[in-house]
């Protein structure tokens, strides 16, 4: 996007943005070179395999966000006025087209998946205080939900008289019915007593451990048990697995397009359903648009940098970059991952946390379990000495041993660590084994958590 600031001042007239039409694919695919380039901003002394965490933002759509911060510095009534309103809505086509929505009034632009999770859980926590929800109905999310959404759950519906349920997951994890057969259980506790499910909040992919959950089934069932409303937690997911909203058939579905789709932060999107609740969701900043409807409320709360919701279509032209777009970049990503982790597993004797088909750009990989890891407190404290002393940032996730492999195994060969790594598009094979021999030393050096500082 170009700001043609030199023709303001001649012409006399006002830049009114980049133009409204659809990006169209790249004909000739990026090169190694390009990529290398388009994250150049990266530290080179990291190696960086915890795309998860934060994203990524190529230098391509930096720059097209700087030139939208740009034009509202310029002149910013002409901004808010005449360009921003039109240009949000660009970017909720962009992203209609991207999940299969049926229309762009079901898409919403929001900060991020825990704004998006407010927005709901703020409807049911007004249900319950209305009266139109029975106090003790309740709320089924999963155990491994995203810690604020965790947070945010207990905090709206907890207060409001509800009753939270989290479905105990399996992990390491073999199968989807393992899966389901939990959540068939904590849906039927939930119903126990006369109560009824007002909400089941599900993980399109858990953060820690990264499962991909499958939603379309969770759904339907919960549809035949007469859970009234399904929000879909997908905040890794765009960019990172196939989206049909209509297929899952969720009420409400979240993804931030910062994570796997090279926005810059902070952006996201939230798809409500054409129902009866989707006209009781509204922002919790609330502004002059408020009863306009969530989009436009959405999309004005009050001065603020909007930029990173207005580079969709240049996020758009990032990928249409590579062969076969962002559903060549998942692929790619999803193969690399699992190569990388089954690398990684044999080279430390262990083994991955679930099949590679519930991966996606993000697997679980056991550590030797001479490293001690015996809390989540120490699993923090390795990933800060991996970082510290090796320049590698990943996460580490603890998982207490169950009773029976205890007694069945030795503290040295029992697995309690497990590393999520990601694959992104920067990402080479370097930087997982220098993760490899960063874990490597460390056994062969004798290391324990227990040597770490509190």
């Amino acid at each position: 996007m170009e700001s043609n600031s030199g023709d303001h001042a001649e012409n006399g007239r006002h830049d009114d943005g980049p133009s409204l039409k659809k990006p169209k694919p790249s004909l000739l695919p990026i090169t190694a070179a390009e990529i290398r380039s388009e994250f150049a901003h990266h530290d080179p002394a990291v190696a960086r395999i915890n795309n998860g965490s934060f994203g990524c933002c190529p230098s391509s759509v930096f720059a097209a966000q700087y030139q939208w911060q740009l034009l509202f510095i310029r002149q910013p009534d002409h901004f808010y006025i005449n360009l921003l309103q039109p240009s949000i809505l660009r970017s909720r086509l962009l992203v209609k087209d991207l999940i299969n929505a049926d229309d762009v009034d079901e898409v919403s632009l929001v900060d991020n998946a825990t704004t998006a999770a407010a927005i709901v859980l703020q409807q049911i926590s007004w249900a319950f205080f209305q009266g139109s929800f029975s106090k003790g109905d309740a709320v089924v999310m999963l155990h491994y939900a995203y810690g604020s959404v965790k947070k945010s759950i207990h905090a709206y519906v907890s207060r409001a008289g509800g009753h939270v349920i989290e479905v105990p997951l399996p992990f390491p994890v073999s199968s989807d019915d393992e899966i389901i057969d939990e959540f068939r259980k904590a849906l039927a506790f939930g119903k126990s007593n006369g109560r009824r499910v007002r909400l089941a909040v599900i993980d399109h992919i858990t953060s820690m451990p990264s499962v991909v959950i499958p939603v379309k089934e969770l759904t339907r069932i919960c549809r035949e048990e007469g859970v009234d409303q399904v929000f879909i937690d997908a905040a890794h997911a765009i960019g990172n697995v196939e989206i049909d909203v209509k297929d899952i058939g969720a009420d409400f579905y979240t993804s931030n397009l910062h994570k796997w789709f090279f926005c810059p932060p902070a952006v996201a999107f939230l798809y409500s359903r054409k129902c009866t609740a989707s006209a009781d969701l509204h922002h919790p900043v609330v502004s002059d648009r408020y009863g306009r409807g969530l989009p436009l409320e959405s999309g004005w709360i009050g001065t603020r940098d909007y930029s990173a919701q207005l580079v969709v279509s240049s996020a758009v032209e990032f990928v249409n970059r590579f062969e076969g777009g962002i559903d060549g970049i998942r692929k790619s990503n999803h193969e690399k991952v699992v190569e990388m982790g089954n690398m990684l597993a044999e080279a430390w004797g262990t083994y991955t946390g679930s099949p590679p088909e519930m991966c996606c750009s993000m697997i679980m990989v056991g550590m030797p379990g001479c490293l001690g890891v015996a809390s989540s407190d120490d699993a923090l404290k390795l990933r800060t000495h991996l970082r510290d002393n090796f320049q590698v940032e990943v996460p580490i996730y603890y998982n207490p041993p169950k009773a029976f492999e205890e007694q069945a195994n030795d503290s040295v060969s029992l697995v309690t660590g497990f590393a999520r790594i990601s694959h992104q598009v920067y990402n080479t094979v370097e930087d997982y084994y220098r993760f490899r021999d960063a874990i490597n030393k460390l056994v062969h050096d004798g290391f324990t958590c227990r040597m770490l500082s509190s």
